[in-house]
């Protein structure tokens, strides 16, 4: 075969679906296939690729040489892999209502089963659960991580499901067994949903779907729209697999879970690995990118952005117009820390700095009143992260806690609201303590400031007219929540996504938590334990020692025997992220944009065995322990696990 002739390959037959686009017979030789008529979109040439949605699935087809606009095309999407299943029957918990799941054990794996619509507690039911799952993958169908009282598991469509672990681990699991019944009182709920609002246990995770509408001219292409919004966290899907460059499964879902449990470096070296797999060899395709210094972001977004999807897989080859620099890695490493930098910085207008942490930045509600066509930088900014994290650069800025959530398919909670602005968070949380709130006289509404001017932004349709009361207040604080972490920058947010997962498969980041994608597409910071314990101040007992509290020369001792990873985690732990400022820590900021240093409070054993963390304050409340071990086995945790206590001061 040469350049520009055709070529037919086939692949495995999908599962039965009623098709959006037009079927057609296959050929007789290849019985097992199901082909599809697409029609080429307008605007498409020879050599483009178009997106098209087939059985569920989101294809990128590429024009063949001889197709034009209007042109039908025939393809044939790849199957889902098909696995064999057996019948199991289990009691619904009590307190599962009907259409809610639940997570139980059967044949020794964690799986999540939806309560029928015609069901309730103490009616047995029966699902199919699929035989490829071993007895000894039981630690597969979990995922290891458990932040913020929330767990993944697998679900019976193989994909990977959030669930509120309540009990702990081990507890509060329903056991099915094969063709038979069981007590109920074997049977118990652990991912119950707390009826209507709850501050401390409701999550949400932003979901990204892509709807086909047909098109209004008989004959013509539909088109695919993106939508972006909030579900229940225990509605929320994630995929357990993605194609590589092959057309077969890049990875499983065994595969996903066994990484969750190995150390962040060792993940690292697992995702590093299956990006080089998804690249595409220097000798098949490569990109030179030309930018000028003088104009460098607006050239790196000309470059980025006029590449079709195919094309970010490629090895990218960077030059400085003008000067003599061959890129052998330095010269891509400059371009990625300048780009950022520079797209990131506030007097842009795409970005600002967080309201509670200055080393932080997020997304300008009011771009658009900076910049015309700020989506196009934000589509762009996504495949500058994407491509970054792809290539194993790293970029300058550090992002917003939430926005890492987005990025992962995280729940996103009330608490994440304090990271957002602080006062609004106390302000809502002081709303709880009072005993009639219609005393405040406030409505379903908030005020944003913008280039000196105030308007009004309904949280719900009619807000204006909804006053806010003690039975509604509940709604009141979800309209809040799903406001501040999506809806406010909702647009921007949508259009960093589809950049990113443009570049990097979503499923492949679902091995890490949000405190390590920070570290992975920021780097390891270089801290300085004496600039550190320097500009550090005591309170409490640990205050005014001449020689230091026996409990603070305790944990200096510590996290000097910690990893840089580790450090960076504690710093994330106490101040909500890895960034050090350029100046050192004698500049680090709190939430009201003054210096406030990091702060070491004592607390009582009594009132809790593990450091609390205060994200506003750069404060961490360090209990009075009795020997060295016992607090580098409690701080260890705590820093791993993010047990992290929001107290308002």
């Amino acid at each position: 075969m040469r350049p520009g002739q055709e070529l037919r390959i086939t692949l495995p037959r999908s599962s039965p679906r009623r098709p959006p686009t037009s079927p057609t017979n296959s050929s007789p030789s290849t019985p097992q296939q199901q082909a599809y008529t697409v029609t080429i979109p307008p605007g498409v040439l020879p050599g483009q690729q178009f997106r098209v949605m087939v059985n569920g699935q989101n294809l990128f087809v590429t024009c063949p040489p001889s197709a034009r606009p209007g042109s039908d095309v025939r393809i044939f999407p790849p199957a889902p892999p098909t696995t064999q299943s057996q019948m199991y029957e289990v009691v619904v918990p009590a307190g599962v209502r009907s259409g809610q799941p639940f997570a139980l054990v059967a044949n020794g794996q964690r799986v999540l089963v939806t309560c029928p619509t015609n069901a309730g507690p103490g009616q047995k039911i029966r699902f199919l659960l699929p035989t490829s799952l071993g007895k000894e993958q039981i630690d597969s169908v979990k995922l290891r991580y458990d932040k913020e009282g929330w767990s993944r598991c697998l679900g019976m469509d193989l994909k990977f499901h959030w669930f509120r672990n309540e009990g702990g681990e081990g507890e509060g699991e329903g056991e099915g067994k094969e063709g038979e019944g069981e007590d109920e009182e074997e049977s118990k709920s652990s991912s119950s949903w707390p009826s209507g609002f709850d501050v401390k246990t409701t999550a949400f995770v932003r979901k990204l779907e892509y709807k086909e509408t047909p098109s209004s001219t008989p004959g013509g292409a539909p088109t695919t729209s993106t939508v972006l919004s909030l579900v229940p966290a225990v509605s929320a899907v994630s995929e357990t697999s993605c194609l590589g460059r092959d057309g077969k499964n890049l990875v499983t879902y065994q595969e996903l879970a066994s990484q969750t449990s190995k150390t962040f470096k060792e993940k690292v070296k697992w995702f590093q690995k299956k990006c080089l797999d998804l690249r595409t060899p220097w000798e098949e395709d490569h990109t030179f990118v030309f930018v000028r210094r003088s104009h460098l972001m607006e050239d790196a977004l000309k470059s980025l952005m006029m590449m079709g999807p195919e094309k970010l897989h490629n090895m990218l080859r960077f030059e400085f117009i003008g000067e003599p620099g061959i890129d052998a890695g330095g010269v891509a490493r400059e371009f990625f820390q300048l780009t950022s930098e520079q797209v990131f910085h506030p007097d842009v207008g795409l970005w600002q700095y967080s309201a509670v942490n200055q080393m932080c930045m997020q997304i300008n509600a009011s771009s658009g009143m900076a910049m015309e066509d700020h989506l196009v930088y934000f589509r762009f900014v996504g495949r500058l992260l994407g491509k970054a994290l792809f290539d194993g650069q790293i970029v300058a800025t550090h992002m917003i806690r939430h926005l890492y959530k987005h990025l992962l398919g995280w729940p996103l909670m009330f608490e994440d609201i304090e990271m957002i602005d602080d006062e609004i968070y106390r302000s809502l949380q002081q709303m709880l303590e009072i005993d009639d709130v219609e005393m405040l006289y406030l409505n379903f509404t908030v005020s944003e400031e913008s280039l000196g001017e105030t308007k009004v932004v309904e949280l719900v349709p009619g807000g204006t007219d909804v006053d806010v009361t003690n039975d509604n207040l509940k709604e009141f604080m979800e309209a809040s929540l799903r406001y501040r972490v999506l809806d406010r920058v909702g647009p921007q947010l949508k259009e960093l996504l589809q950049g990113f997962y443009e570049v990097v498969p979503e499923p492949l980041l679902t091995i890490f938590d949000f405190q390590e994608l920070e570290l992975l597409m920021c780097g390891l910071p270089d801290i300085s334990i004496e600039d550190w314990k320097v500009n550090t101040e005591y309170v409490g007992h640990y205050e005014g020692k001449k020689e230091g509290h026996k409990v603070t020369r305790w944990f200096w001792e510590v996290v000097e025997g910690f990893d840089q990873e580790l450090r960076a985690r504690l710093l994330q732990f106490v101040t909500g992220t890895s960034g050090v400022p350029a100046q050192g820590f004698s500049c680090l900021q709190g939430n009201d944009g003054n210096i406030r240093r990091f702060t070491i409070n004592s607390i009582n054993l009594s009132s809790s065995l593990f450091p609390r963390a205060h994200t506003c304050f750069n404060r961490i409340d360090l209990p009075l322990y009795t020997s060295k071990e016992q607090l580098k086995d409690k701080l260890t945790l705590a820093v791993q696990m993010e047990a992290t206590g929001f107290d308002i001061d």
